[in-house]
């Protein structure tokens, strides 16, 4: 139990790989996308959220796909590159990532709800671990076609799997980034007790 808490990684190098980490995590992809395709700013419409589901609400799916998976991969490879030096570099890198896209500098500090670059800097830490979330999600989607409460539960399930898998930073990791990811979608949690969150391939 006791190495889940070590950390060998001095503090120069783990703050080089939070703030590299950061940055890479705070490109605000969604308001890139929807701006370079003359759709204007994104965080004007819907929910003001410059992540896949908000840009989804332009119309255009192929950038909504597109922002989703920048959105990822920018967690992916923050944790990965980053995990060069280290499994604690891999994690303060991926972690910081997951936190710039939710609160880019760049943007006031108002950025997404963090499902994409959860999924992103999984796969860079513990790759088979994916497959998990995506096997729950779309189980919880069939069940519930509740977009937001598929993803919920997932990041509740992921964390377990990994503790249970010996996967010890890394699941702790995820059990801090899955409550924080909560907290994000505290609103949505609202409207799905209310019985008002919107269903998968409904509008509005």
């Amino acid at each position: 139990m006791s190495e889940i808490f070590s950390w060998p990684l001095g503090p120069a190098p783990t703050l080089i790989s939070l703030i590299f980490g950061y940055l890479l995590g705070s490109i605000p992809f969604g308001l890139i996308l929807t701006r370079m395709a003359g759709l204007g700013d994104v965080r004007t419409i819907g929910s003001g959220n410059i992540g896949a589901t908000n840009v989804l609400r332009t119309g255009n799916k192929k950038l909504a796909a597109a922002t989703l998976l920048l959105d990822a991969l920018k967690g992916t490879a923050a944790a990965a590159i980053a995990s060069r030096w280290g499994i604690e570099a891999g994690l303060a890198a991926g972690f910081a990532a997951f936190l710039g896209h939710l609160y880019p500098v760049w943007l006031g500090f108002k950025g997404g709800k963090g499902i994409a670059t959860y999924i992103g800097v999984l796969l860079g830490l513990a790759p088979i671990s994916v497959l998990v979330f995506a096997a729950v999600w779309l189980a919880m989607a069939k069940l519930t076609r509740y977009s937001s409460l598929s993803a919920l539960v997932a990041t509740c399930v992921v964390p377990v799997v990994l503790l249970a898998s010996g996967y010890g930073k890394i699941g702790l990791l995820f059990v801090v980034m899955s409550i924080i990811t909560w907290i994000k979608h505290r609103a949505n949690i609202q409207r799905l007790l209310a019985g008002t969150e919107s269903k998968i391939g409904q509008k509005g």
